[in-house]
């Protein structure tokens, strides 16, 4: 039966072997749905959260889950409307790890809600003054585009594309699938950029605090950025992590070279607008505040908020890959090519880190001191396990389905 399910001409492992791995990575699921009762029953007692840290680990999770899935909308975008057609062999993988992502985002924030039947509320008591409230309309509606796009993939499963009905609607939807591409490039920058504009405005928080254009801060459009060149190296990174697992090529080198650059562009000219960025917050918007940069990270050796944080996020997970990933002899070095994708992943993470946690951990009040935060075991099982339902539905996905066009 397992077998009949398997797309013809590729080789998959033995059944026994695979679900021996959903098992056991079910297991790590199993214990984040524990948790997740917990929290459910019990409400936000069962985190670390307090009156300093309202946000904390979920919305770092959610934030970088939500920049790491914007792979699927950029490279949708680099496909179906700059027509970029090499990027057919990959774009199946973009959109399955972006409704991973996204799916993800949605359950972290129905655990950080705290009460996940009142969710609806943010829908039909909307706050049109708030940037959330666009985020969530844009982050659902992005959800159901991704669902949407994912759906013709999974339609041409080996069995259920027998029945004609499926068939054929599978086809007329790649026919029409340009459509909800460039309707996800419109809600992506939206969401993506009012998610940047949050610490942005927060003129009560001044490491977040950022001046702009208009009613739009800078990190509005800085994380728009970020996402659109952090987002495909996430699929570029999967992507070698599951070639590596399945010790076989799934996608040639010249689609993931051409990615690459592309991302490496967007990289180069995010990092130098991010700079640009932080000197003049440094040396104009934080003087105005009557603070001092260095004012806003601690000197403790070992501190979360040292100075080595805005080192690695710009300089080794910015300045560097950038570099790798636009000389075509870096793109080229398989070992170089990971480094870069993997230094930019671990940078667009750090930066969500940083406007997340670091803009409430620093004192605003010359009577405080640094806010110290450590997630409860209930936090931290309930992020990983978004984890273990990525990895299950990538293991389900390449067994039962043709994600990689390239393969055979």
């Amino acid at each position: 039966m397992d077998s009949a399910l398997i797309p013809q001409g590729v080789k998959r492992c033995p059944a026994w072997q695979f679900f021996g791995w959903i098992g056991t990575v079910g297991l790590v699921f199993l214990w984040g749905v524990f948790a997740m009762v917990l929290v459910y029953i019990k409400g936000l007692n069962q985190t670390n959260m307090n009156n300093a840290y309202g946000f904390a680990l979920w919305i770092w999770a959610d934030l970088a889950v939500i920049a790491l899935g914007g792979g699927a909308f950029f490279t949708g975008f680099l496909r179906y409307i700059i027509g970029k057609d090499e990027l057919k062999y990959i774009i199946n993988y973009a959109v399955l790890i972006g409704f991973i992502c996204y799916s993800s985002a949605l359950l972290i924030l129905g655990f950080d809600v705290g009460q996940p039947l009142r969710a609806w509320f943010i829908f039909w008591h909307a706050n049109v003054h708030s940037m959330l409230t666009e985020v969530a309309f844009c982050l659902t509606c992005y959800f159901g585009v991704l669902c949407i796009e994912y759906l013709p993939l999974a339609l041409e499963n080996r069995q259920i594309d027998k029945v004609p009905f499926f068939h054929n609607l599978s086809h007329n939807m790649h026919e029409i699938m340009a459509v909800f591409a460039a309707t996800g490039a419109f809600l992506s920058f939206f969401h993506q950029g009012s998610l940047g504009g949050v610490p942005g405005v927060l003129f009560g928080r001044p490491f977040g605090f950022r001046e702009g254009v208009l009613i739009w801060p800078w990190t509005f459009f800085l994380f728009t950025w970020s996402a659109a060149a952090g987002g495909p190296c996430f699929t570029i990174f999967i992507t070698k992590i599951t070639e590596k697992a399945v010790r076989k090529k799934l996608v040639k080198d010249n689609v993931i070279e051409l990615l690459a650059k592309i991302s490496g562009w967007m990289l180069t000219t995010y990092i130098v607008a991010k700079i640009i960025d932080t000197v003049w917050w440094a040396v104009v918007t934080a003087p105005k505040k009557g603070l001092y940069w260095m004012d806003f990270y601690t000197n403790n050796p070992g501190s979360a908020y040292g100075l080595w944080i805005l080192i690695a996020e710009i300089g080794v997970c910015g300045v560097l890959p950038a570099l790798i990933l636009i000389t075509n002899k870096g793109r080229k070095n398989q070992i170089a090519l990971f480094v870069a994708v993997l230094l930019a992943v671990v940078g667009v993470c750090l930066n969500r880190w940083v406007m997340v946690l670091q803009v409430l951990a620093v004192p605003v009040l010359p009577f405080e001191s640094w806010n110290l935060y450590f997630p409860s075991w209930q936090e931290m099982a309930t992020t990983i396990m978004t984890v273990a339902y990525g990895i299950i539905m990538i293991s389900l996905s390449y067994r039962y389905l043709p994600v990689f066009p390239q393969e055979k």
